[in-house]
């Protein structure tokens, strides 16, 4: 499930819910969504794990993903 990945994510790197929305999908409630059972399309869940792959504390993201 996305949801334990994105919780297990924050906890490492001690990243507010909301700044992870705006970065990883552009959705500030897009973590809040997740916890209220959104269950969000299989693309959406790929490019999101793909942002959480390429993150670097540094640079944010290697890569920029853009939920539609």
């Amino acid at each position: 499930m996305l949801i334990r990945s994105v919780e297990k994510f924050l906890r490492q790197h001690d990243m507010p819910a909301t700044k992870f929305g705006r970065l990883a999908a552009h959705d500030p409630r897009f973590v809040l969504d997740l916890r209220m059972g959104r269950i969000p399309r299989a693309g959406t869940e790929a490019r999101i794990r793909r942002w959480m792959n390429a993150y670097t504390p540094e640079g944010h993201s290697l890569e920029t993903a853009h939920v539609g």
